[in-house]
């Protein structure tokens, strides 16, 4: 089965974006999963020149924005769970604006990881929650609007205590109802938090609410630089004949961006081409 494959930007910012697609497209990604702060320190600001510019720079060198990750990290002091209701609808006013940049992109989805911003204060666990479920009625409402899809992602307990399994995720999704929300399975944060990989795709591909999947090793790397077996996690989305999108997002790139985003996709289109997702 063929699987359409993103690189997710922050693994090669350090190219400019031209050069970021030339390289995508050169090493066989379908895609390229834009993080906003890649294009600027204030994405939700830019021009619409400025977009039309990065979309058709994207389309001249073979590839395309998928979508958007790592939604919040710029502009600061932005949080989904901030009691401070000015902070909140900061946050809630730049997620709409960059709802809107994926669609102008041409993406298709954003994933909302971006732990540092859905922190919740000691004391206040309980209001954070009520925020944090409120700011994705909100994003669920615009990616309605903008026709996308909105994905609520998982993440490790180490990083955040809002959303760290996919049940958590689910009921957020039901209380709000919007069929533009949808869930993940990053593999880094699922590992981190002793999830069996493939099991967990198999309890919940089939029912359809996985939409997308991050590759990466526990250790931070890039798939196949740790002790994450991935043959078994390619044979699970194979058999089970999963149909959503996947992005490679390594944290930690050795020796450099473009050498991780190389290996990466090399180790993954290896497994898949030499057939061992037919086996388990």
């Amino acid at each position: 089965m063929a699987f359409p494959i993103s690189i997710c930007t922050e693994v090669i910012r350090d190219l400019e974006f031209r050069a970021q697609c030339i390289l995508a497209h050169q090493l066989g990604y379908d895609g390229m999963e834009v993080a906003p702060f890649t294009l600027s320190e204030t994405p939700h600001r830019l021009a619409p020149a400025a977009i039309a510019e990065f979309r058709s720079v994207a389309a001249e060198e073979g590839t395309a924005v998928s979508g958007l990750h790592w939604l919040l990290a710029s502009p600061a002091g932005l949080s989904i769970t901030s009691t401070d209701p000015s902070v909140f609808n900061k946050t809630v006013d730049v997620g709409c604006r960059l709802v809107a940049l994926c669609a102008e992109l041409g993406g298709a989805y954003l994933v909302h990881g971006s732990p540092a911003q859905r922190q919740l204060a000691p004391g206040h666990e309980e209001e954070g929650r009520k925020r944090g479920v409120a700011y994705f009625a909100a994003m669920a409402e615009a990616a309605t609007e903008a026709g996308l899809r909105y994905y609520i992602e998982p993440l490790a307990r180490k990083s955040t205590g809002f959303v760290t399994r996919i049940e958590e995720a689910l009921a957020i999704i039901d209380a709000i109802g919007s069929p533009a929300l949808g869930t993940m399975v990053d593999c880094y944060a699922a590992a981190s938090n002793g999830e069996d990989i493939p099991a967990l795709l198999r309890q919940w591909v089939p029912k359809g609410v996985i939409r997308h999947v991050h590759l990466n090793d526990p250790n931070g790397r890039g798939p196949g630089e740790g002790k994450l077996p991935f043959a078994p996690i390619m044979n699970a989305l194979s058999a089970l004949g999963y149909t959503g999108t996947m992005a490679i997002e390594p944290f930690i790139y050795e020796p450099d961006g473009p050498a991780s985003a190389a290996r990466s996709i090399g180790y993954i289109r290896g497994i898949i081409e030499a057939g061992i997702v037919s086996g388990d």
